[in-house]
C-alpha cells in the first residue's frame, strides 16, 4: 500500500496517461486481493470439510480409547474393591474373635465372683447339692430297710429294757464349700426308729 501511495503522489504530477496506468494497477491490485480472499475462503472451506471428515474419525477413535480406558479402570477398581472387601472381612473376623474372647473372659470372671459371693453367704454349690441329694437317697434306702426290720422285731419281743434316745439335733448351718477345698459336709445322725 505504501508503494501505491508513493506512486500516486508521484504520478499526480504526471500527465493523464499515467492515470490510465494507475487505473490498471489499482484493478490489478484489486483482483489480486479478491483472489487472495477467495483462496483464503477456499482454504477455510477445505479445512472445515477435512475437519468434518477427520473429526468424525477422530471422534470415533476418542470414543474407542475412552471405552478402553473405562474397561481398564473398571478392572482395576473391581480388583481393588475385592481386595478392600477381603481386608475388611478379615478385620471384622479378627475383631469378632477378640470380642468373643473378651466376652468369654468377662463371663468367667462374673461367674467366679458370683460363686464366691454365694459361698460367703453360705449358699451351697451345685456339687454340694448333688452330694446332699445322693446322701438323702442313701439314707432313704436305709430307712426303708430298717422299716422292714422293726416289723420283724415286733413279732419277737426282746427282754431288753427300752432306752429312749435323745431326739436328734439338727447340725448348725456351716458355710458351704466346694470339694476343691477338700472339705466334706458333716454326716447326718442316723435316724431313730419309732418305738411303740
Amino acid at each position: 500500500m505504501a508503494k501505491l501511495k508513493k506512486a500516486i503522489r508521484s504520478k499526480s504530477t504526471a500527465p493523464k496517461s499515467n492515470a490510465a496506468e494507475l487505473q490498471a494497477r489499482a484493478e490489478h491490485l484489486s483482483r489480486s486481493l479478491v483472489e487472495s480472499a477467495q483462496q483464503i475462503w477456499m482454504a477455510g472451506v477445505g479445512a472445515f470439510t477435512r475437519a468434518q471428515g477427520e473429526g468424525s474419525k477422530l471422534f470415533e477413535a476418542l470414543v474407542k480409547e475412552g471405552m478402553s480406558i473405562e474397561q481398564t479402570t473398571r478392572k482395576l477398581a473391581t480388583g481393588k474393591v475385592d481386595a478392600v472387601r477381603d481386608a475388611v472381612e478379615d478385620r471384622v473376623g479378627v475383631v469378632r474373635e477378640r470380642a468373643s474372647d473378651t466376652w468369654d473372659r468377662l463371663e468367667k470372671v462374673f461367674e467366679e465372683r458370683v460363686q464366691r459371693a454365694m459361698n460367703r453367704l453360705g449358699v451351697p454349690s451345685r456339687e454340694d447339692l448333688a452330694d446332699l441329694t445322693a446322701r438323702v437317697e442313701t439314707l432313704t434306702a436305709e430307712l426303708r430297710k430298717l422299716g422292714k426290720a422293726p416289723a420283724a422285731a415286733k413279732a419277737a419281743p426282746s427282754n431288753k429294757p427300752a432306752v429312749k434316745k435323745a431326739p436328734a439335733r439338727k447340725p448348725a448351718a456351716k458355710k458351704a464349700t466346694s470339694k476343691k477345698a477338700g472339705k466334706t459336709l458333716p454326716k447326718a445322725p442316723k435316724p431313730v426308729s419309732p418305738q411303740a
